[in-house]
């Protein structure tokens, strides 16, 4: 469990840092920035599956459409699922509707929650509990400041957990899995990236386009490669609570960008931030149990094997 905690905190900063990347993208618009993002993400998650011995997924993959190729449906919608909101990501803040979008992720951790409550019967401590309480009066807050749902928030909240609820249920719950999302995707990008918009001539005009996007390529690969296997080790619940982070760094991101929280923000924010602390303690406390525990088994064995010596 403790691997897939390090896993989502792994990405949840590497979301930050991409948040933070993003001006240095300009001037590709959403569209140019999400084709070469999927362009440059492959090979890198390629080369890290390589060096992890994971690539094995993804032929095992390919072996079970040869076998079954009615599960290539399944990996299609699987891919839209995942891409879409990769771009819907990119596409809110540029189109003046990030507000909508951010909402969608500040539910999303609850739907989680929910899902992994409901459909896996998961249990919550409880420190999971406040925390909850705590991140269901900062969402609540946001929902009745803006006073509206869209179909972006709406989006984001609901086809994640779907997403990753049918990749645990036809057992793509991997990097292979999430390599086959992007590769199925690629003539959308190549159609968005060379047909629909030339991009070609912005790397003429602007050189350091080129490092921008092999650094959007990596850092996405170790990002959204982390969240998959987060979401692969965690239960439902604890996943969906540690996504709090990720919202969270963002607006720390966006504070040192020159942004600054609205005094009517306060209500949504602290509660979310108490919530992500409040799970902090319980990690602490978890930890410092399994230590004890340690302790007191070490001690037991030897306080057994006295015994056993002869006196």
């Amino acid at each position: 469990m403790y691997k897939g905690i390090a896993l989502s905190v792994l990405a949840s900063l590497v979301f930050g840092v991409l948040y933070i990347f993003t001006p240095f993208l300009q001037p590709l618009d959403s569209e140019q920035t999400f084709a070469w993002r999927m362009l440059a993400t492959l090979p890198f998650l390629t080369a890290f599956m390589w060096w992890t011995g994971d690539l094995k997924y993804v032929a095992e993959i390919f072996k079970r459409i040869l076998k079954q190729p009615s599960i290539l449906i399944w990996l299609i919608i699987s891919s839209l699922l995942c891409t879409t909101q990769l771009w819907l990501f990119l596409w809110g803040p540029i189109n003046g509707r990030g507000l909508e979008v951010s909402l969608g992720y500040f539910l999303l951790p609850l739907v989680m929650v929910l899902v992994g409550c409901i459909l896996y019967k998961e249990k919550m401590s409880k420190l999971q509990i406040l925390a909850v309480i705590f991140a269901v009066i900062g969402v609540g807050h946001e929902i009745w400041r803006i006073g509206a749902i869209a179909w972006e928030t709406v989006y984001v909240a609901l086809a994640y957990p779907l997403y990753f609820f049918m990749r645990r249920k036809f057992g793509t719950d991997h990097l292979g899995g999430f390599w086959w999302d992007l590769f199925l995707i690629l003539p959308v990008a190549i159609y968005l990236g060379f047909i629909y918009s030339e991009s070609m001539p912005l790397f003429f005009s602007a050189p350091h386009l080129i490092f921008t996007v092999l650094g959007l390529g990596f850092l996405s690969a170790l990002g959204l490669g982390s969240y998959i296997l987060a979401s692969r080790y965690l239960p439902f619940v604890v996943f969906g609570l540690l996504s709090y982070l990720e919202p969270v760094l963002l607006a720390f991101a966006s504070m040192a960008l020159g942004e600054r929280v609205e005094a009517g923000e306060w209500l949504t924010y602290i509660p979310i931030w108490l919530a992500v602390f409040v799970l902090i303690v319980e990690g602490i406390l978890h930890l410092r149990q399994q230590q004890k525990n340690k302790r007191d088994l070490l001690k037991n064995v030897d306080q057994f094997e006295q015994r056993k010596t002869p006196q």
